[in-house]
């Protein structure tokens, strides 16, 4: 599992991914949109960051995204369905670009995510 931070700059999301353009990819292709995009508004829950567990595998407390469709090679990534968010259903599907295969080596059947609650006193 590892945990990936996205952050908001105006109405745009992008995710904090360095590695990535460093290796020349693009700002822009870091951009969650088509979807991606709702469901981070709805994560972050009105706030301009956060940060996701994020894995493979299942975990405790994660939500499922779905692979539903493999996108042609030209547009890259795959859409995938989020069924349900912390018990709730939401239904709200997302593509996730070739920037997903970057991270995860290839583009995964499932992905499993949950929000990176800050501990409070």
């Amino acid at each position: 599992m590892s945990i990936y931070k996205f952050i908001k700059r105006g109405d745009e999301w992008y995710i904090d991914l360095p590695a990535y353009l460093e290796q020349g990819g693009s700002m822009g292709a870091l951009q969650m949109v088509d979807g991606a995009d709702t469901m981070l508004d709805l994560m972050a829950e009105n706030s301009t960051s956060v940060s996701l567990q994020i894995s493979t595998q299942f975990f405790e407390g994660s939500d499922l995204l779905d692979l539903i469709e493999i996108c042609d090679p030209m547009i890259g990534g795959g859409y995938y369905k989020m069924w349900t968010y912390e018990g709730q259903e939401i239904n709200i599907t997302m593509w996730l670009c070739e920037v997903t295969e970057f991270v995860f080596g290839h583009l995964p059947d499932k992905i499993y995510v949950k929000r990176e609650r800050e501990i409070t006193n």
